[in-house]
């Protein structure tokens, strides 16, 4: 339908040429395309919906939480091909989750949002490794670790705000124990820490006194 839409690949039989690259490309039979939606799995029907992205050429792919409603052993498969066609039709992914061992295998920059806003940019070892604001410290140390090692536990007290009505000044300031005055009065501006990471936080600029 989209590539009917966009008028790509000219006629039915072209289309067609080209829904079985894209079945091949993400590790379906060509025979699934007579079948119908009730008869695939969950992981069945997320590799089609990638094949239906990728049917208008993209260059930009927006996955919210493409794995979340599927079984572990289904979501390696499914991280795993999103990462071979991202090296072989050198796509880019703005990927939204909130496993952050789906962002560590990945990601290679990383954003970290506060009631929808940014709070912490950098790539994925220099945020995984090293946070440096409150909330992502907060964030990582929740991660259980199998080994058992890792930070202590960082307990944020209070509740969530609303987005629809966040608090003046930094947003995460009701709940972090570095609060100052002027965090409850004015939002950080970016600082930036090096030339790919910046943060959201008055311990790091100016103010911090």
């Amino acid at each position: 339908e989209g590539m009917a839409a966009l008028n790509i690949e000219g006629n039915s039989e072209a289309r067609q040429a080209r829904l079985d690259i894209l079945l091949d490309q993400v590790g379906l039979e060509r025979i699934a395309k007579w079948r119908y939606p009730h008869e695939f799995s969950g992981g069945q029907r997320q590799r089609i919906a990638i094949a239906r992205t990728l049917a208008v050429s993209p260059r930009l792919l927006i996955c919210d939480e493409p794995t979340s409603a599927l079984d572990v052993s289904v979501q390696a498969q499914i991280l795993n091909l999103l990462k071979s066609l991202q090296r072989e039709l050198n796509l880019s992914y703005l990927f939204i989750t909130h496993n952050l061992a789906v962002v560590e295998y990945l990601a290679h920059e990383v954003c970290v949002m506060y009631l929808g806003r940014i709070v912490e940019r950098g790539t994925s070892e220099e945020v995984l490794r090293s946070p440096k604001h409150p909330y992502t410290q907060a964030l990582l140390s929740a991660v259980p670790r199998i080994d058992g090692s890792g930070v202590e536990r960082i307990k944020l007290e209070g509740d969530m705000p609303s987005p629809a009505n966040p608090p003046q000044g930094c947003h995460f300031a009701p709940r972090c124990t570095h609060a100052m005055e002027i965090c409850r009065a004015s939002y950080p501006p970016a600082t930036s820490l090096s030339a790919t990471r910046i943060v959201h936080c008055f311990l790091y600029g100016r103010d911090s006194g």
